[in-house]
């Protein structure tokens, strides 16, 4: 028996779970035990451990073992793996939502909404955003020798919209035109001219249609319309109009609906209150005062938290959450929160399965001609033209059968996203009212007492609360 073999009988080596640490242990006790420093570093070699092996403590337990007979020490460290960083977009100018239109205020508190200041203008040629680069991760090594992956930094993409251009290294983008930087709800920066309507959008003005962004400095009424590719913003009120922008809505007067029209925008809609009204956001509405009898839709969240922050009748929907300082009144008006869904994904969900009835109804037309015409050939009866709306009758077949697996498995996708109910939550700052319906996702609380401060979230196949704080 070698030398090596020897001490196998006497020593152990360990390796941890991600292979960067080795150690080495006795497996009993012995007084008379020696080794030499080159013959420990053949059996650690023996024992597969060949790389990050520190010398130092190889030395000291050659030279002096019986320190290390009730000890697991660790006789070689290998490199940890350093992920990398995502590369990032670092923004020349300020994008957060609450400058856009910012009226300015006197020195004595008033505010004039006509001296709208601080919009996102930039000129032609001027940098609006630059990509920081991702920075590469590091790869380790196992104390065995054998390599340990990492994870690289993943770049950044510069989502380029209308009027920008990117420099010849692609890696920063610049204003094609002097304008208002508005980034859509697809993350893509435009440059777009402002119009502006120093007055009324009534008859005078008619219904406005415009690329880019649109400033009324008075009201929009009751039957116009006011389409934006940018962002809205209306000093005064919108009346039962209709308003669709590409970005945010932003409407100082407030919102009276008559239950007519409909306030649409691809990101955010921001109004000091709501009432009658039909408003939509891709992200989120926010409103500083109340919703009333108002339906309200929004991609995220529904936010009324402000002074009076009320919600009451008409129905709210969110797809992540809503946040109220008051939901409902002592009268029990019936008023609907529901949190936890994708309006758009509902839809498509609804339509899929009328497609999908459709679909069927077809395919069972087609099997049952081609089991017509298989009889027919089953009896030697099959004229060439039959022949020919066989095979036809065949290819329908199997094209009708994948469009409709295709749209199960959307149909399995969408109904998967509005089962996610994790970030859905109802925020109750003050007080929700008897008459009140709170749904997440599949399921649905009737508030029938005042229940206050409180939060609703989904929990374990039901509703739960907690105190809001």
């Amino acid at each position: 028996m070698d030398r090596t073999s020897e001490l196998g009988q006497i020593l152990s080596v360990t390796i941890n779970e991600d292979k960067t640490v080795a150690y080495l242990q006795f497996l009993k006790k012995e007084d008379s035990f020696t080794c030499s420093a080159d013959v420990l570093r053949h059996f650690l070699q023996n024992n597969n451990v060949k790389h990050g092996i520190q010398q130092d403590i190889v030395e000291r337990f050659a030279a002096n073992p019986r320190e290390y007979f009730f000890s697991r020490t660790p006789i070689a460290i290998g490199n940890e793996p350093v992920d990398g960083v995502n590369g990032s977009i670092r923004y020349a100018i300020q994008l957060d939502d609450d400058q856009h239109f910012r009226p300015a205020e006197g020195e004595d508190g008033k505010v004039d909404y006509k001296d709208v200041t601080r919009l996102n203008n930039v000129r032609k040629g001027q940098i609006i955003a630059e990509l920081v680069p991702a920075v590469p991760g590091r790869p380790g090594m196992a104390v065995t020798g054998v390599p340990i992956p990492c994870r690289d930094g993943k770049e950044a993409i510069l989502k380029v919209g209308k009027n920008v251009v990117l420099n010849p290294e692609q890696n920063a983008m610049y204003a094609a035109i002097d304008g208002l930087v508005t980034m859509t709800e697809k993350g893509k920066m435009n440059v777009f001219p402002i119009y502006e309507i120093n007055g009324n959008v009534d008859y005078g003005t008619g219904n406005i249609e415009f690329v880019g962004t649109v400033v009324v400095r008075g009201n929009v009424l009751t039957g116009f319309k006011v389409t934006a590719a940018g962002d809205i913003r209306v000093i005064g009120g919108v009346e039962g109009a209709e308003l669709f922008a590409g970005g945010s809505i932003d409407i100082t007067g407030g919102i009276i609906g008559y239950n007519k029209g409909l306030v649409k925008a691809g990101h955010q809609v921001k109004s000091s209150f709501i009432q009658d009204g039909n408003v939509q956001a891709g992200e989120d509405v926010i409103v500083s005062q109340s919703i009333m009898h108002s339906n309200i839709r929004a991609g995220r969240d529904v936010i009324c938290n402000g002074t009076k922050g009320l919600i009451v009748g008409g129905s709210i929907q969110a797809g992540e959450k809503v946040i109220a300082r008051i939901i409902g009144n002592p009268m029990s008006t019936a008023t609907s929160i529901e949190v936890g869904v994708l309006p758009d994904l509902r839809n498509e969900l609804q339509d899929l399965r009328t497609q999908i009835k459709e679909q069927l109804a077809n395919l069972d037309k087609t099997e049952k001609a081609l089991t017509l015409l298989d009889q027919l050939a089953s009896l030697g009866k099959l004229t060439p033209d039959k022949v020919a709306m066989r095979s036809k009758l065949g290819l329908t077949k199997k094209s009708n059968a994948q469009e409709l697996n295709e749209m199960k498995e959307r149909m399995l996708i969408i109904e998967k996203t509005l089962e996610d109910t994790g970030k859905a939550k109802v925020g109750v700052l003050k007080m929700i009212y008897g008459g009140s319906k709170i749904v997440i996702g599949r399921y649905t609380k009737y508030i029938k007492e005042p229940i206050s401060h409180m939060s609703f979230y989904y929990s374990d196949g039901d509703i739960s609360m907690s105190s809001y704080f």
